[in-house]
């Protein structure tokens, strides 16, 4: 973590000059979102008290922002950005690829003129609602929750777009999990000629012709009828996943996923359903980005450059943590990146901004740091109970409504009982789990 110590000044055109430390300002606004610009400065600035240093004034530190603009921060973030899991490590890989998500979330932007031209807000027939939208996709490694690549921009977009800005960094030692809403036959096309793979949760409109049944109760279709100059071909599973409660709820669900992965023998249908599951550690990282970073709040700057600039400062600081965290289980192969909790990683990265210790040892550099010390020192449990519980509406615009008894109110244990079904002259299904 770098300190812009020594780049205040008594005016606020000389603190304008120091632009070049504006990026590691907006570095640290995004570990303190919940402070102000002074606050942030003061707390950059707290072990220096022996210098006597002049804080700049907020317009100050705001019109250095405004000059440097979000290009060194999101070259930052590009900087930061890639895997970090090792080669085979636990949670990361199946059967020697990289196991990765994509999955798109809504930040909220202020309600500003100066924004709402591009992010505006959602609207009825007569009336808008809520705070302007901004929609941030991101590609997730499975395992570490470390960023790979982000693109983001109005809500009213849709998510394919997006999506679509994240292809390049795709490669074919990938596996890409999604769910339904990234089932485009344009999109799935684009991820196969990148090279990778993907396993895709299949939208309710699709309805495969089977060509060829396959041992493992899969079986191979082609999509992109008037789409595609060629037809794709898929492996479709059939699935019914049975959820039983601790209190003998038993719900179900029926799943149909798609991939590209061909071979049954090498890739088990029964696998591949399990695996699917690993998607939602997208939804774990936006979790750590909206909630334990922004605390729920607004985005806080008020210009379309600025706002970017917010954005990347906040992906930045994320994947830096991430980073820290990876470095501190160098010497500990064994643990797996789902023991490290993030809001440790975020705590003692605050911490040690705000104490000047450990910034710049005096001996050997410790690759684990203070930062990874203290995430090995509170490790989450080795065994995380699978728990399901309902939706939580957070806020009167929430698009989640009132539970209607689908789902418990309270947090249970739950067991799943995977059954793949088999097409023999019709449908015919048999259990494989």
């Amino acid at each position: 973590m770098s300190r812009t110590a020594g780049s205040g000044s008594g005016s606020g055109k000389r603190a304008g000059r120091k632009t070049r430390t504006a990026p590691w300002t907006d570095f640290h606004l995004a570990l303190f979102e919940h402070r102000s610009y002074r606050t942030v400065w003061s707390k950059l600035t707290a072990a220096l008290t022996p210098l006597a240093l002049v804080r700049p004034a907020v317009s100050s530190l705001t019109r250095a922002r405004r000059r440097v603009g979000a290009a060194p921060l999101r070259r930052l973030f590009e900087t930061l950005a890639g895997p970090v899991a090792r080669p085979g490590q636990d949670g990361s890989f199946y059967r020697g690829l990289r196991t990765v998500a994509v999955d798109g979330t809504l930040l909220h932007t202020p309600d500003d003129e100066t924004l709402t031209w591009r992010y505006p807000k959602r609207a009825g027939e007569s009336l808008e609602f809520g705070y302007p939208l901004l929609r941030l996709l991101t590609l997730v490694e499975c395992g570490t929750r470390a960023l790979i690549a982000a693109a983001f921009g109005p809500e009213s977009d849709g998510e394919l777009p997006y999506a679509k800005r994240l292809l390049a960094a795709l490669d074919k030692t990938m596996l890409l999990l999604a769910d339904a809403a990234f089932d485009g036959n344009e999109f799935l096309d684009a991820v196969h000629h990148s090279g990778a793979r993907f396993l895709v949760r299949s939208g309710a409109r699709r309805v495969p012709t089977p060509a060829e049944q396959l041992g493992d109760g899969s079986y191979i279709a082609r999509i992109g009828y008037g789409v595609l100059r060629v037809l794709l071909p898929v492996r479709v599973i059939e699935a019914t996943l049975t959820l039983t409660l601790a209190d003998g709820t038993v719900r179900t669900e029926q799943w149909r996923l798609i991939t590209n992965l061909l071979d049954p023998v090498r890739f088990p249908a029964a696998e591949l359903v399990d695996l699917y599951h690993r998607r939602w550690q997208a939804e774990t990282t936006y979790f750590s980005i909206k909630a334990t970073m922004l605390d729920g709040r607004v985005l806080r700057s008020r210009s379309i450059d600025g706002l970017d600039q917010e954005v990347y400062a906040l992906l930045t600081a994320y994947q830096a943590l991430i980073r820290a965290g990876d470095d501190a289980l160098t010497g500990r192969p064994e643990l797996p990146m789902e023991r490290i909790s993030f809001t440790v990683l975020l705590a003692a990265a605050t911490d040690t901004v705000t104490a000047g210790h450990g910034i710049f040892p005096n001996t050997l550099v410790d690759l684990v740091g203070t930062i990874g010390h203290a995430a090995l020192d509170a490790l989450l449990p080795a065994h995380r109970r699978q728990r399901v519980k309902a939706r939580t509406r957070k806020n009167p615009t929430s698009k989640y409504g009132p539970n209607a008894g689908q789902r418990p109110q309270k947090a249970q244990n739950y067991t799943v009982r995977t059954t793949v079904a088999f097409f023999e002259h019709g449908l015919n299904s048999r259990s494989r789990r």
